[in-house]
């Protein structure tokens, strides 16, 4: 199993002069942390106008400066909104981006989640599944074609050559984020590598790794030519600390994400400066739901703790766990020190099954090991990224 690190660059209020430039360099000093410590991803997202959930508009921008402060750690985009950004564009951002990084990057890509971020780029959220594919048919060719030209239903684009290309051949490993679960199954179809939120239990964990990789090996359809990236990472809410009751003290963050995630799919475009989500945020505390979502869920605890929950997941052959600590008001000391005690006592032992894990992966592909096919509708239910139903908790 590996691990990486997610940043959302959540900024609650209120803000001073120079928040978002602490926040900036605290993530960058983390991140070279990490990396030091031999985590395996940093993944970045992308988002628009999202007070106080995410302030991370120009994710290539924190990437290339991540990438000078590190060696090893992989880059990735997690995720570029195909809708949101001009093909063309993307193509070369990315390219630039793994030049940089001497090859480190990891191409994820999604639609974008609500009318906030898409209505003020002119595109409607009905379209966005028909736009991600069109863009992604567009792009892909950009990356090796000398000469590219694309005429779709949403992108034209004429004869030319997008420059430059990245050093990783034929691209970047591809990724899409599944907002919902039942996408992991089209991840596999398509053959990208599938990021979604944590499983509601060990059952549900193992039901959708059955779908995706049989949906990978046996249902194959991919939207052009591309090279293929057969993987299942999970994000989980995380904080490590020496007992379960400091761990869960200082990782007030992964509540307050869980809350904001959900304030931002039930309102509309919020009115700019109108609404405190923090202040918001500690009323919602007080009611039945913020109460229960304070009894400590995803990987927060104590190295024991996480390992017996890791354990669950190691089972469910998931690739990857990313652990989101950078939200909220935690602290830049807290996410340090947790990064550091996870890497020293808990992550050793999970690294030391990933030949384990590809041998096992490599024998799926190859159809020398035939999974079950499990019926995924008991575990339809919408992640965390997508909260407007009811939610998902880790695996306990």
């Amino acid at each position: 199993m590996k691990f990486g690190i997610f940043y959302e660059h959540q900024l609650p209020r209120p803000w001073g002069p120079k928040s978002e430039y602490e926040l900036i360099q605290n993530s960058l000093t983390q991140i070279e942390l990490a990396d030091s410590l031999g985590y395996d991803y940093a993944w970045e997202v992308e988002h628009h106008f999202l007070e106080e959930y995410s302030h991370s508009s120009s994710p290539e921008v924190f990437l290339a400066a991540a990438s000078q402060r590190t060696k090893n750690i992989r880059l990735g985009h997690g995720i570029i909104q195909l809708t949101t950004n001009h093909p063309a564009r993307v193509a070369e951002r990315v390219a630039t981006l793994d030049l940089v990084s001497h090859g480190r990057v990891e191409m994820g890509i999604g639609e974008g989640s609500s009318v906030t971020e898409l209505h003020p780029f002119d595109r409607r959220f009905r379209d966005k599944r028909d736009v991600w594919e069109d863009a992604v048919r567009a792009i892909l060719p950009m990356f090796s074609t000398e000469g590219w030209e694309y005429h779709g239903k949403y992108f034209d684009f004429p004869l030319r050559n997008v420059l430059p290309k990245p050093l990783q051949k034929p691209h970047p490993p591809l990724w899409v984020a599944c907002s919902q679960l039942e996408t992991i199954e089209m991840a596999g179809r398509r053959g990208m590598g599938a990021l979604g939120f944590q499983f509601v239990s060990a059952e549900a964990a193992h039901a959708w790794v059955n779908a995706y990789y049989n949906a990978y090996v046996k249902r194959r359809e991919l939207l052009c030519e591309h090279a293929t990236n057969p993987q299942i990472a999970i994000v989980c809410g995380f904080m490590c600390a020496e007992t379960d009751e400091e761990a869960i003290e200082k990782a007030e963050g992964w509540t307050f994400f869980q809350f904001a995630l959900l304030f931002y799919n039930q309102h509309g475009p919020v009115v700019p400066g109108s609404v405190n989500l923090w202040s918001e945020y500690e009323k919602w505390k007080q009611s039945p739901a913020g109460a229960k979502a304070q009894r400590g869920t995803g990987l927060i605890g104590s190295p024991k703790t996480l390992r017996e929950r890791l354990h669950k997941f190691l089972g469910s052959n998931v690739d990857q766990v990313i652990l989101l600590n950078q939200a909220g008001r935690n602290t830049h000391e807290d996410i340090c020190s947790s990064l550091e005690l996870f890497a020293r006592e808990v992550m050793p032992e999970f690294h030391a099954d990933e030949p384990a894990h590809q041998a096992w992966k490599q024998k799926v592909l190859a159809r020398e090991i035939e999974l079950d096919e499990i019926d995924t509708a008991p575990y339809q239910m919408r992640s965390n990224q997508t909260p407007t139903k009811k939610g998902v908790s880790v695996t306990n």
